[in-house]
């Protein structure tokens, strides 16, 4: 069991958290080339559309050898149709892990009391594990919670509920569902949560540099971290929280020219997983990349070139403008 596996060799799990339209295989792709996560989930699925064998949905399940290990994360509110839809997604990718999305804030999901509106029901919350811990056997389980809906204690009599359930890890955002993703992620509430937890706790919410990840396990004493905005623009965010305090010179290697060369494999793989029309979606990907805090840099000109970049609609119109980058870097 791969959380077992981390565990046992007395690591702490670095993961990346599925986030919708993002977590793609493209991007895990690149995230496991550089290195340093132990584990990808990937981008959240519905239950309802895997039962009804939507092939967009199902298709969202696939990906290539090198992500593995991969967490499959999944989302819904009836607990006979997440069992059905865990054991296809098991049957059609047989992921490492099974992931249920408790913690989603985004009204479009918890208007049908998917995502963290099932912090509402614990009862249900526990049918659903239960069930689809039933559904696929020994493969991993987890789940995605908040601190709660409204009430930021919620999680202190949840955490038990899943956990008997059958959850074998658990994720925790330090935020409710009332704060979407204003305020501050809640470490303090994540450290009490560690010690409710029998299982293994990743701490979430606010770790956006790679430094943080040893304060907030610090504060929280988590078994892990389960990483999301932070790796937006920065796949090498595992590579340097893993690095960090003992080589001081790890970012330095994030030279201009080794971030073209990501950016350009990412774009290629993006292209492939989606065709040549893939390169307009590849957008949102490069809005993250060129962000002056991720490149470390103010760069005279950036703006009006950063408003070029986010209109290209071919792989060559990026080369050009990222040689154009190199040229304005060196300035």
């Amino acid at each position: 069991m791969w959380i077992n596996d981390i565990i046992q060799k007395n690591k702490k799990i670095y993961a990346l958290s599925p986030m919708a339209d993002m977590t793609d295989s493209a991007f895990c792709q690149i995230v496991r080339q550089i290195g340093g996560a132990d584990i990808v989930f990937r981008e959240m699925v519905s239950s309802e559309a895997i039962v009804r064998d939507n092939e967009k949905t199902l298709g969202m399940t696939d990906f290539v050898e090198a992500e593995r290990p991969i967490v499959q994360q999944i989302f819904g509110a009836n607990p006979t149709t997440m069992a059905r839809a865990a054991a296809k997604v098991m049957e059609h990718a047989n992921p490492e892990g099974i992931d249920i999305n408790m913690g989603c804030p985004v009204y479009k999901i918890t208007s049908n009391f998917n995502g963290c509106a099932l912090m509402k029901d614990a009862d249900l919350a526990a049918k659903i594990v239960k069930e689809v811990k039933a559904a696929i056997g020994n493969t991993p389980l987890s789940v995605k919670i908040r601190l709660g809906w409204s009430d930021p204690d919620t999680f202190k009599t949840f955490i038990p509920v899943v956990e008997q359930a059958g959850a074998q890890l658990i994720t925790i955002h330090g935020r409710t569902k009332a704060q979407g993703y204003s305020g501050k992620s809640d470490w303090a509430r994540i450290a009490e949560a560690k010690n409710i937890a029998t299982v293994p706790l990743l701490a979430n919410g606010d770790i956006h540099e790679p430094h943080q990840v040893k304060e907030v396990l610090d504060q929280t004493n988590a078994d892990g971290v389960l990483i999301a905005r932070g790796a937006l623009g920065n796949p090498w965010f595992f590579y340097l929280a893993k690095s960090f305090p003992e080589d001081s010179h790890a970012i330095q290697k994030i030279t201009p020219n080794e971030r073209v060369r990501i950016i350009m494999a990412h774009a290629q793989k993006h292209v492939e997983q989606y065709g040549e029309r893939g390169i307009v979606t590849f957008r949102k990907h490069l809005s993250w990349y060129v962000k002056s805090q991720k490149i470390g840099a103010i760069i005279p000109g950036i703006k009006e070139w950063r408003g070029k970049l986010v209109r290209i609609t071919s792989i060559a119109e990026l080369e050009t403008l990222l040689e154009e980058f190199l040229i304005m870097i060196k300035q």
